[in-house]
Protein backbone atom coordinates (compact mmCIF):
# COMPACT_ATOMS: atom_id res chain seq x y z
CA UNK A 1 0.00 0.00 0.00
CA UNK A 2 1.14 3.18 -0.98
CA UNK A 3 1.13 6.32 1.92
CA UNK A 4 -0.69 9.40 0.21
CA UNK A 5 1.34 12.04 2.49
CA UNK A 6 -0.46 14.71 1.14
CA UNK A 7 -2.96 13.30 3.90
CA UNK A 8 -0.95 13.85 6.74
CA UNK A 9 -2.65 15.13 10.11
CA UNK A 10 -1.53 19.32 10.68
CA UNK A 11 -0.11 20.40 13.79
CA UNK A 12 -2.31 22.67 15.82
CA UNK A 13 -1.27 26.47 15.10
CA UNK A 14 0.93 28.48 17.57
CA UNK A 15 4.61 29.02 17.87
CA UNK A 16 7.65 26.50 18.25
CA UNK A 17 11.49 26.49 19.35
CA UNK A 18 14.23 24.16 17.59
CA UNK A 19 17.80 24.11 17.36
CA UNK A 20 20.13 23.97 14.15
CA UNK A 21 23.95 23.35 13.85
CA UNK A 22 25.50 25.61 10.45
CA UNK A 23 28.95 25.53 9.61
CA UNK A 24 30.51 28.67 11.21
CA UNK A 25 32.75 29.46 8.09
CA UNK A 26 29.66 30.60 6.39
CA UNK A 27 28.88 34.23 8.22
CA UNK A 28 25.24 35.20 8.08
CA UNK A 29 24.20 37.13 4.68
CA UNK A 30 24.35 41.10 5.51
CA UNK A 31 21.81 42.09 3.31
CA UNK A 32 19.41 40.13 4.20
CA UNK A 33 19.73 41.98 7.87
CA UNK A 34 19.76 45.67 6.98
CA UNK A 35 17.03 45.72 4.97
CA UNK A 36 12.97 45.66 5.86
CA UNK A 37 11.33 44.65 2.95
CA UNK A 38 11.56 42.96 -0.53
CA UNK A 39 11.48 46.53 -2.32
CA UNK A 40 14.46 47.42 -0.36
CA UNK A 41 16.17 44.64 -0.60
CA UNK A 42 16.22 44.69 -4.31
CA UNK A 43 17.34 48.15 -4.54
CA UNK A 44 20.18 47.46 -2.69
CA UNK A 45 21.15 43.94 -4.28
CA UNK A 46 21.41 45.72 -7.89
CA UNK A 47 23.50 48.63 -6.22
CA UNK A 48 25.86 46.85 -4.28
CA UNK A 49 26.23 44.05 -7.22
CA UNK A 50 27.56 46.92 -9.04
CA UNK A 51 31.02 46.95 -6.58
CA UNK A 52 30.64 43.58 -4.94
CA UNK A 53 31.34 40.90 -6.99
CA UNK A 54 30.87 38.14 -4.63
CA UNK A 55 27.60 39.52 -3.58
CA UNK A 56 25.84 36.64 -6.06
CA UNK A 57 27.85 33.68 -4.30
CA UNK A 58 27.16 35.39 -1.17
CA UNK A 59 23.16 35.43 -1.41
CA UNK A 60 22.91 32.64 -3.49
CA UNK A 61 20.04 31.48 -6.35
CA UNK A 62 17.52 33.89 -5.59
CA UNK A 63 15.73 32.25 -8.26
CA UNK A 64 15.10 29.84 -5.83
CA UNK A 65 12.79 31.60 -3.59
CA UNK A 66 10.29 34.12 -4.36
CA UNK A 67 11.21 37.51 -2.72
CA UNK A 68 7.54 37.78 -0.82
CA UNK A 69 8.47 34.11 1.06
CA UNK A 70 11.64 36.28 2.74
CA UNK A 71 11.05 37.03 6.48
CA UNK A 72 13.11 40.91 6.06
CA UNK A 73 12.95 42.25 9.62
CA UNK A 74 13.71 39.64 11.66
CA UNK A 75 16.78 38.78 14.01
CA UNK A 76 18.49 35.76 11.57
CA UNK A 77 16.58 36.77 8.26
CA UNK A 78 19.73 35.28 6.41
CA UNK A 79 19.93 32.03 8.89
CA UNK A 80 15.98 31.46 8.22
CA UNK A 81 16.76 32.40 3.88
CA UNK A 82 20.31 30.26 3.92
CA UNK A 83 18.77 26.77 3.27
CA UNK A 84 16.68 27.85 0.25
CA UNK A 85 18.93 29.84 -1.66
CA UNK A 86 22.58 27.80 -1.41
CA UNK A 87 20.70 24.27 -1.94
CA UNK A 88 22.69 20.71 -1.64
CA UNK A 89 22.38 19.55 -5.00
CA UNK A 90 22.25 16.12 -3.43
CA UNK A 91 19.17 16.95 -1.12
CA UNK A 92 18.25 15.93 1.80
CA UNK A 93 15.68 14.11 3.71
CA UNK A 94 12.51 15.71 2.10
CA UNK A 95 14.26 17.81 -0.40
CA UNK A 96 15.79 16.56 -3.86
CA UNK A 97 18.29 19.73 -4.97
CA UNK A 98 16.04 21.63 -6.65
CA UNK A 99 14.40 23.51 -3.54
CA UNK A 100 15.69 23.53 -0.29
CA UNK A 101 14.13 22.67 3.54
CA UNK A 102 15.14 24.52 6.39
CA UNK A 103 16.16 21.58 8.98
CA UNK A 104 15.04 21.98 12.83
CA UNK A 105 15.40 19.73 15.42
CA UNK A 106 14.06 19.56 18.67
CA UNK A 107 16.86 19.86 20.78
CA UNK A 108 21.00 20.59 20.35
CA UNK A 109 21.69 17.04 21.14
CA UNK A 110 19.59 16.03 17.92
CA UNK A 111 21.00 18.65 16.18
CA UNK A 112 24.59 17.44 17.19
CA UNK A 113 23.43 13.55 15.77
CA UNK A 114 22.27 14.57 12.55
CA UNK A 115 24.79 16.86 11.71
CA UNK A 116 27.75 14.24 13.17
CA UNK A 117 26.22 11.25 10.82
CA UNK A 118 26.23 13.14 7.99
CA UNK A 119 29.87 14.88 8.40
CA UNK A 120 31.03 11.68 8.87
CA UNK A 121 29.94 9.85 6.09
CA UNK A 122 31.11 12.75 3.88
CA UNK A 123 34.38 12.83 5.69
CA UNK A 124 35.16 8.90 5.18
CA UNK A 125 35.37 9.48 1.71
CA UNK A 126 37.88 12.02 1.44
CA UNK A 127 40.84 9.97 1.48
CA UNK A 128 44.25 10.56 3.64
CA UNK A 129 42.86 13.20 5.68
CA UNK A 130 44.13 12.21 9.18
CA UNK A 131 43.02 15.15 11.09
CA UNK A 132 40.57 17.85 10.97
CA UNK A 133 38.89 20.34 13.34
CA UNK A 134 35.19 21.34 12.09
CA UNK A 135 33.60 24.25 14.20
CA UNK A 136 29.92 24.66 13.66
CA UNK A 137 27.55 27.33 15.03
CA UNK A 138 24.22 26.41 17.02
CA UNK A 139 21.58 28.53 16.31
CA UNK A 140 17.84 28.48 18.34
CA UNK A 141 15.07 28.96 16.12
CA UNK A 142 11.54 30.16 16.72
CA UNK A 143 9.20 29.70 14.21
CA UNK A 144 5.13 29.29 13.62
CA UNK A 145 3.66 25.80 13.45
CA UNK A 146 0.63 26.75 10.57
CA UNK A 147 0.36 24.80 7.74
CA UNK A 148 2.85 22.31 9.22
CA UNK A 149 2.28 18.40 9.10
CA UNK A 150 2.36 15.79 11.46
CA UNK A 151 4.44 12.95 9.88
CA UNK A 152 5.00 11.71 13.61
CA UNK A 153 1.68 10.04 13.38
CA UNK A 154 3.72 7.38 11.15
CA UNK A 155 5.73 4.72 12.79
CA UNK A 156 9.17 4.94 12.41
CA UNK A 157 9.89 2.45 10.23
CA UNK A 158 7.57 4.16 7.33
CA UNK A 159 9.41 4.39 4.34
CA UNK A 160 9.85 7.63 4.64
CA UNK A 161 12.71 7.19 7.81
CA UNK A 162 14.81 4.95 5.77
CA UNK A 163 17.89 5.23 7.12
CA UNK A 164 20.03 4.56 3.70
CA UNK A 165 17.51 5.61 0.95
CA UNK A 166 16.16 9.14 0.23
CA UNK A 167 13.78 8.23 -2.68
CA UNK A 168 10.51 8.16 -0.74
CA UNK A 169 11.05 10.69 1.83
CA UNK A 170 11.96 13.16 -1.26
CA UNK A 171 9.02 11.99 -3.74
CA UNK A 172 6.74 12.85 -0.40
CA UNK A 173 8.79 16.08 0.36
CA UNK A 174 7.99 17.36 -3.34
CA UNK A 175 4.15 16.53 -3.07
CA UNK A 176 3.50 18.05 -0.08
CA UNK A 177 5.61 21.36 -0.74
CA UNK A 178 2.69 21.34 -3.87
CA UNK A 179 0.24 21.82 -1.84
CA UNK A 180 -0.24 25.77 -1.69
CA UNK A 181 -1.38 25.44 2.01
CA UNK A 182 1.63 23.05 3.74
CA UNK A 183 4.71 24.78 5.11
CA UNK A 184 6.70 21.97 6.35
CA UNK A 185 6.54 18.88 8.74
CA UNK A 186 7.29 17.33 11.57
CA UNK A 187 8.43 14.05 11.76
CA UNK A 188 10.80 11.66 13.42
CA UNK A 189 14.93 12.44 14.24
CA UNK A 190 16.44 9.36 11.64
CA UNK A 191 19.41 9.66 13.87
CA UNK A 192 18.12 10.31 17.28
CA UNK A 193 15.43 7.62 18.20
CA UNK A 194 12.70 8.88 19.96
CA UNK A 195 13.07 12.63 18.93
CA UNK A 196 11.91 14.50 16.30
CA UNK A 197 12.78 17.32 13.76
CA UNK A 198 11.28 20.07 11.38
CA UNK A 199 11.70 20.49 7.67
CA UNK A 200 10.37 23.87 6.73
CA UNK A 201 9.37 24.39 3.16
CA UNK A 202 9.44 28.07 3.26
CA UNK A 203 11.62 30.73 5.41
CA UNK A 204 8.00 32.90 5.98
CA UNK A 205 7.37 30.60 8.76
CA UNK A 206 10.08 31.65 10.78
CA UNK A 207 9.93 34.40 13.88
CA UNK A 208 13.09 34.51 14.83
CA UNK A 209 16.33 32.77 14.51
CA UNK A 210 19.61 33.89 16.74
CA UNK A 211 22.66 31.72 17.62
CA UNK A 212 23.72 30.03 20.97
CA UNK A 213 27.36 28.34 21.27
CA UNK A 214 29.89 26.92 19.17
CA UNK A 215 30.53 23.30 18.72
CA UNK A 216 33.50 21.61 17.34
CA UNK A 217 33.58 18.50 15.83
CA UNK A 218 37.69 16.46 15.81
CA UNK A 219 37.48 15.01 12.83
CA UNK A 220 40.52 11.54 13.52
CA UNK A 221 41.05 9.87 10.06
CA UNK A 222 37.78 7.18 10.25
CA UNK A 223 35.89 8.76 12.42
CA UNK A 224 34.86 11.72 14.59
CA UNK A 225 36.42 11.33 17.54
CA UNK A 226 34.91 14.10 19.62
CA UNK A 227 32.34 16.43 19.88
CA UNK A 228 33.18 19.69 22.39
CA UNK A 229 30.98 22.77 23.24
CA UNK A 230 33.42 25.42 22.81
CA UNK A 231 31.43 28.83 23.58
CA UNK A 232 28.87 29.40 26.18
CA UNK A 233 25.28 31.35 25.18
Amino acid sequence: MVTDYTTLPRMADGEASGYRLVNSKFPPIDLFEDVADADDFDALYQLQALTNPRLRAEVGDLNLLRLDEIPFGIDGCSYATAPFTHVNPDGGRFNDGQFGVLYIADAMETAIAEVAYHQQRYWQGVHNLAFDRLVFRGLVCIFQTTGICDATSLPPDDPIYDPDSYQVSQAAGRSLRQQSDVNGLRYHAVRRPGAHCWGLFTPRSVRRIHQSCHYEFIWMGEAIGSINRITLP
